[in-house]
């Protein structure tokens, strides 16, 4: 496949690929200034944790910031907030639920009679889902919206691409010797659909000791940084393995710790994104 530059003069494919679909409307009741896609090669990479965290930046900021959990079969983020299930309706669009702090949120967790209700769905449905929490949520004013999309590049990162207004991605990659991979497939993914790339964010790059600070690299030192010189693209954080974040996200409480590094993302994105 072919990199597609967005003019469709003279393209043998003209008016029956996918990129002429069009965006779908916000919901009537939303004002969604800016859409961030967080999005990685593979799971287990702290894609969640790095949506989640990011929100909270912002919202420390002082922006209306919102998520939508695209992830749907393997939701986290209500977890993540502590977030209990349950979504009210005003008769016409559903609405979001609210954490702490004002981060409203969508998941289909809060949907669910119980979180661990497994979704055994089709890619179709799936990405319809994707489609409803963009279209049938009362959002309100939101300056950004976060969408934890599922590892890989299957049919919900192909759908909110197509359909979402996305202003540009979040690749979240780990130190491994994969790293390279990872972060291409999610890279060329973008390319191809003429989204840009905000940087990249590397997790579990290091344990800092208590006692005298030095740097332990468990997994070896990261190669996030040669990739992204090598992709023309800005490395945006790299995040130490941190006890006190794991213990934060499994009591609900990520917005009760301090998460200097995600600040200092944030304040990155803002410029990229002026």
């Amino acid at each position: 496949m072919s990199e597609c530059d967005g003019n469709c003069s003279g393209c043998s494919q003209k008016g029956g690929c996918d990129s002429v679909l069009k965006k779908l409307e916000q919901n009537k009741n939303s004002n969604i200034k800016k859409v961030i896609g967080v999005v990685s090669g593979k799971g287990g990479v702290g894609k969640s944790l790095t949506t989640a965290s990011l929100a909270t930046a912002f919202r420390a900021k002082g922006y209306n910031t919102a998520i939508i959990d695209g992830d749907i079969t393997g939701a986290s983020i209500p977890n993540i907030f502590g977030l209990k299930s349950g979504i009210e309706s005003d008769g016409e669009s559903m609405i979001p639920a609210v954490t702490k702090t004002g981060i409203k949120a969508i998941s289909i967790n809060l949907l669910l009679e119980t979180p661990d209700s497994p979704v055994v769905w089709r890619g179709s449905m799936l990405s319809n889902v994707l489609k409803q929490f963009w279209t049938d949520v009362r959002w309100g004013d939101v300056d950004f919206m976060f969408v934890d999309m599922p590892p890989g590049t299957g049919d919900i990162p192909l759908t909110a691409f197509q359909s979402l207004p996305v202003d540009g991605i979040v690749i979240v990659t780990s130190p491994q010797d994969l790293v390279s991979m990872i972060v291409k497939k999610a890279y060329n993914m973008a390319r191809l659909m003429n989204i840009p790339i905000l940087g990249i964010i590397e997790n579990m790059s290091y344990i800092e000791c208590g006692d005298c600070g030095k740097k332990i690299y468990p997994f070896g030192e990261g190669k996030a940084d040669a990739v992204a010189e090598e992709l023309g693209v800005k490395l945006l954080a790299k995040n130490p393995i941190d006890p006190a974040i794991a213990k934060a996200c499994d009591d609900g409480k990520i917005e009760d710790i301090s998460l200097p590094s995600y600040e200092k993302a944030a304040d990155l994105i803002i410029e990229i994104l002026k």
